[in-house]
């Protein structure tokens, strides 16, 4: 099994040589794409002067200009799709996610015999460390208004930390994702979901990033709010390849 984690970077100095060295000291083997949207503070530079230690490892798609967390996840599948890697992991690279946890994903994606694996905040209790209140209750809040409109068996609706693999991406018509900020990653799972794969979720425990500056703002919650109502009317297909 070939697998990739697609990391999306803006303005991530500060945690992205920790983040690749991480990676690639699991006992598991994943390569790294690093999608940065024009990074002014550098990030890109420090990942082509780690590219040389991880030759066909490390990998390097950069974009002119700040596109959106959804966009650059979509730019990370078709470069994993043509390149015939069987799953593709997302996660942040703030280490609010923790990189060991990509080979719990993977061993019960294969486990579960799941085509989609979450990693879950919220499927047993609250595991999200150094949060406010206020954000937590956001989260948690957003994560029930999906499943209650939508229907969908997921716990943690909003997740970022998740893992596909290859005949998922294959069947989703990538160009027909509307929403573009952390909206995105409820309409993928949604979608998957519509489309009969199996979906299922792992605890994790979230904390809080460290260093640098987190990208929410009103308008990506705004966008996710009002998008998720139009969910259940669409007429979702899976395309043929």
């Amino acid at each position: 099994m070939r697998k990739l984690v697609i990391i999306p970077t803006y303005n991530e100095r500060e945690n992205i040589a920790p983040m690749i060295r991480a990676l690639f000291a699991l006992p598991e083997p994943f390569d790294l794409l690093v999608v940065d949207d024009g990074s002014p503070d550098g990030t890109a530079a420090l990942v082509r002067d780690a590219a040389g230690e991880h030759p066909g490892q490390l990998h390097l798609l950069e974009r002119s200009g700040k596109m959106g967390l959804g966009s650059a996840y979509i730019a990370g599948f078709r470069w994993a799709l043509e390149r015939d890697y069987d799953w593709i992991f997302e996660m942040d690279a703030d280490f609010s996610h923790n990189p060991a946890d990509l080979v719990k994903l993977y061993r019960a994606a294969i486990d579960k015999e799941a085509d989609v694996i979450i990693g879950s905040r919220y499927v047993s209790g609250v595991n999200v460390v150094n949060w406010p209140m206020s954000r937590l209750l956001m989260s948690w809040c957003a994560s029930q208004y999906v499943r209650t409109v939508t229907r969908m068996p997921v716990c943690d609706a909003t997740a970022g930390f998740v893992g596909y693999s290859r005949r998922v991406l294959q069947s989703i018509d990538l160009d027909a994702v509307r929403m573009r900020g952390y909206g995105f990653q409820i309409e993928m799972k949604y979608t998957a979901w519509r489309l009969g794969f199996r979906v299922r979720e792992v605890s994790i425990v979230f904390v809080d990033r460290e260093r640098g500056t987190s990208k929410m703002s009103s308008g990506i919650f705004s966008e996710a709010f009002w998008g998720v109502l139009g969910l259940p009317l669409r007429n979702i297909k899976r395309l043929t390849r």
